[in-house]
């Protein structure tokens, strides 16, 4: 570890982007259950969009920041990005219906914990087969790097600013930051 060598600072202990991007999926979970509280419709509203627009900033951030460099490092990691920029797709699918629907009302319940259940499936798989195998590979150095990235990311594009929603074709995605 790099905390004891001369001049230098342990930013990876702060910086380390699996660390952050758990982090992260932690915050979501909680989200979802203290949005399952609440009753007042416009808390409800403000509560739903923050939490939409942070699932949407971390999927584009993983897409920008993390993957480019699990496929670039990590053997193999094909089959893994591609399943979660699908997952992340399904994710974008399901904030959308929830939005369909009126605030409040069962149809609105139903799209939000749909979307509940497909954020929390693919941060599970993320945690048990995607993360592991990164951090085992990538140094600690280059995870600090890419958790500075991530930071940066994240302040560029607070509550979704600039971000399309678009969904990236999955093989395409995966050609396209292999070839």
């Amino acid at each position: 570890m790099n905390a004891g060598r001369a001049g230098q600072g342990s930013a990876v202990a702060d910086f380390d982007i699996t660390v952050l991007i758990r982090s992260e999926h932690d915050a979501f979970r909680r989200a979802f259950t203290e949005i399952e509280q609440l009753t007042d419709k416009q808390e409800l509203t403000t509560r739903w969009r923050e939490l939409s627009d942070q699932l949407e900033v971390h999927a584009a951030g993983e897409e920008q920041v993390f993957y480019p460099e699990l496929l670039h490092e990590v053997d193999d990691s094909e089959g893994d990005t591609e399943h979660a920029v699908k997952d992340h797709n399904e994710i974008r699918e399901t904030t959308r219906k929830v939005d369909d629907h009126e605030v409040g009302s069962d149809a609105w319940w139903e799209a939000f914990r749909e979307a509940r259940e497909a954020t929390v499936d693919h941060l599970g798989e993320e945690e048990s087969d995607v993360l592991p195998p990164f951090q085992e590979e990538v140094s600690e150095d280059k995870r600090g790097e890419l958790g500075m990235a991530w930071m940066k990311f994240l302040e560029d594009h607070e509550s979704a600013k600039g971000l399309s929603r678009d969904e990236p074709d999955p093989k395409e995605y995966v050609e396209e930051h292999t070839g």
